[in-house]
């Protein structure tokens, strides 16, 4: 396969009609966005039954920050969508071989910290209570969006006790005690 031919094949599957091939094989910032339009639409579709080929598609991309970006960007939207940690766990599972594609070990790293980030979130969402353990185990980009994003003044008690960084605690103890939270 081409880089053409994998391109066409994602934007059509994808739904996707208005992007010039020519450009986007030539220009890698075209084409990072197409990969980004097209990851959004098959994430919002529902099926996962192609993910594992899109990421190997994706995965085949000759300049491999891009295809690690456009992968990150499905498991970000695919967290969004699933009913919770269980089916995600399932599906990154299946995906995990296809995250080997990556040559630089650091782009394979990065998608399973993601991942991982991901899991710990829905477990939480789901109504845990993650230890300062759990919350050292993730990113701070996580315990960031744990801070921006969690409902549980529990939750936010932890991160605002045991996240790396003082603007993220910060953040939780400040959310924690606000009126909005409360009055949920």
């Amino acid at each position: 396969m081409t880089l053409r031919s994998d391109l066409a094949e994602l934007l059509a599957e994808a739904g996707i009609v208005d992007v010039d091939l020519d450009e986007a094989v030539a220009d890698e910032h075209v084409r990072a966005s197409a990969y980004r339009r097209a990851v959004s639409a098959i994430a919002s579709s529902g099926s996962r039954d192609r993910d594992r080929a899109i990421v190997a598609t994706i995965a085949r991309d000759p300049l491999e920050f891009i295809s690690k970006t456009a992968v990150v960007a499905l498991v970000d939207d695919v967290a969004h969508e699933v009913s919770g940690p269980d089916e995600f766990r399932q599906w990154s599972d299946e995906l995990l071989p296809e995250f080997d594609r990556f040559t630089e070990e650091s782009h394979r790293e990065f998608v399973r910290r993601r991942v991982h980030d991901w899991l710990l979130y829905l477990t939480v969402k789901d109504g845990h209570v993650p230890t300062a353990d759990e919350l050292a185990e993730v990113t701070d980009w996580m315990q960031r969006h744990l801070a921006e994003y969690a409902r549980s003044p529990e939750v936010l008690a932890v991160v605002a006790e045991s996240a790396r960084t003082k603007k993220t605690r910060n953040l939780a103890k400040n959310r924690a005690n606000s009126r909005e939270l409360r009055a949920e």
